[in-house]
C-alpha cells in the first residue's frame, strides 16, 4: 500500500505535488469511488483514474546482479558496448543504483524504485560496500593502515572503514585486500590504493550492507526478496 499521490507520480501521469492538487480537486477515483483524503493509500490492483485517464501502475523491480569485468555501468552506451541492462530479461526500464567501473566485478543492484535508489547512494546513510582488492605487489602492511585514517588523493581525504590484508605472497609478488568503505565517491578504492603507491590489478565488490554474490556466477542475477526491501529501506534515514 503506498499513499494515491505517490502511485500517481510514479507513474508518470504528472508530480506528487500536481497530483495533489487533483487528488484534493476530487478529479482522482479509485474503483470507482472519488477520492479527495491526502491520506488514502492504494494497491497494486486497485484501478486508478486521474481527470477520467486510467494510470498505469509501475510494478517495482529490484533486481541483484553479479557483474561482469568489462561491462559498462550504464543503460546505454555510445560506443556500442554492452551494458548491464543487456544482462537482465525484463520489461521494465531499471537503472543501476551507484556504478562499477568497466573493468570491477561484483555486486549491482538495478531497480525502477528511485526512492530506494537515492536512499541507498546518499552519503548520509553510510551503506558499507565490501570489495577485494587484487595488487601485483608485496604490500606493506604499514601503509595500508594509512586508509584507517584517510589518505589525500586530489585534494580529497578517502578513508575506509575497514582494511585486512588476505593473502600476503612475498614470493611472487602478490596480494588480496579486503577494503570496506561508505563513502563512494569517484574511483575510491583505486584512488586510496594509488594515494599509498599502488595500482589495483583487479577489484571486485563482494557485499553491499548485508547483501551478497552467494549463488550467483558472473553474469548471473537474481531479484531481491520483500524482506530484503525492507531490511535495505530499514538502512536508511
Amino acid at each position: 500500500m503506498e499513499r494515491l499521490q505517490k502511485i500517481i507520480a510514479n507513474s508518470g501521469f504528472c508530480s506528487r505535488r500536481k497530483a495533489e492538487e487533483l487528488i484534493q480537486k476530487g478529479l482522482v477515483t479509485v474503483n470507482g469511488k472519488t477520492i479527495t483524503d491526502l491520506g488514502t493509500k492504494a494497491s497494486l490492483g486497485d484501478a486508478i483514474t486521474v481527470n477520467g485517464k486510467t494510470i498505469k501502475q509501475e510494478i517495482k523491480e529490484y533486481i541483484l546482479l553479479y557483474k561482469p569485468r568489462g561491462i559498462i555501468t550504464s543503460t546505454t552506451d555510445e560506443k556500442g558496448r554492452k551494458t548491464v541492462t543487456d544482462l537482465i530479461e525484463t520489461e521494465n526500464r531499471l537503472y543501476p543504483v551507484g556504478r562499477l567501473d568497466y573493468d570491477t566485478s561484483g555486486l549491482l543492484i538495478l531497480t525502477n524504485d528511485g526512492e530506494l535508489t537515492n536512499k541507498l547512494i546518499h552519503p548520509k546513510n553510510e551503506i558499507q560496500k565490501q570489495y577485494i582488492v587484487k595488487i601485483d605487489e608485496a604490500v606493506n602492511p604499514k601503509l595500508i593502515k594509512k586508509m584507517l585514517t584517510g589518505v589525500i588523493s586530489e585534494n580529497e581525504k578517502l578513508k575506509a572503514d575497514r582494511v585486512k590484508i588476505k593473502k600476503l605472497d612475498k614470493k611472487n609478488n602478490k596480494t588480496i585486500i579486503e577494503i570496506v568503505i561508505h563513502e563512494g565517491k569517484y574511483h575510491q578504492v583505486k584512488r586510496m590504493f594509488e594515494a599509498i603507491g599502488y595500482q589495483v590489478a583487479s577489484l571486485k565488490r563482494e557485499k553491499l550492507a548485508f547483501l551478497d554474490l552467494t549463488g550467483l556466477k558472473s553474469g548471473e542475477y537474481r531479484h531481491l526478496t520483500l524482506k530484503e526491501v525492507k531490511k535495505l529501506y530499514s538502512l536508511t534515514k
